[in-house]
């Protein structure tokens, strides 16, 4: 299926701000990239890529109305931490501003923040853009993440949860979403990962 990435990238400068722009072509360009090692559609990884943050500028107030609108349930972590309501969000916002229909691009924008244990071919490859994309620089272990996506994307994304569980450990909110450690366990398993 053929995009209109022009509209769709006109749209997407109006509704986020300059950094969370940026951000997002990093994360297209990174995502094509990663797409080609793995053998991937690349217009859907691009377009995955473009609209995974797509709610994410959304004030909150209106995030909570736009989830009471289509029907978005808020889990426990969402409800605590009002900055994982885009990921879910995003998934409406994708149909009904941008008219995207496909299953595949819609599961990448949903489980882009978290992951998923058995996360599809695109959900790995946008979950890993958005973490090592060229705008990004304050990751731990940045460099051999960026390194082991092109090697081995499953071993990638067991690092980038532990880099997560790690950081989120260290700014003691008490807040770590359920997937998150899921995530972990699942690609520490898959992968006979060791700490």
């Amino acid at each position: 299926m053929d995009y209109d990435f022009k509209a769709i990238k006109k749209k997407l400068k109006s509704d986020l701000d300059e950094e969370r722009y940026k951000h997002t072509k990093g994360v297209a360009h990174t995502a094509v990239s990663l797409a080609m090692r793995y053998e991937y559609d690349l217009q859907k990884a691009y377009l995955a890529g473009l609209l995974h943050d797509c709610a994410k500028c959304i004030p909150d107030e209106e995030k909570l109305a736009l989830c009471k609108k289509y029907g978005h349930v808020l889990s426990e972590s969402e409800k605590n931490n009002h900055a994982l309501i885009h990921a879910g969000l995003g998934v409406y916002i994708a149909k009904d501003r941008y008219g995207i229909d496909d299953d595949e691009v819609l599961g990448a924008i949903r489980w882009h923040t978290t992951g998923r244990p058995g996360m599809t071919l695109l959900e790995k490859i946008i979950f890993t853009a958005d973490y090592i994309e060229p705008n990004r620089t304050k990751q731990e272990n940045l460099t051999a993440i960026r390194k082991e996506a092109f090697v081995d994307i499953d071993r990638c994304i067991y690092m980038i949860s532990a880099d997560t569980i790690r950081f989120l450990e260290k700014r003691n909110t008490g807040i770590i979403d359920p997937y998150t450690g899921q995530v972990y366990e699942f690609y520490k398993k898959k992968t006979g990962a060791e700490e």
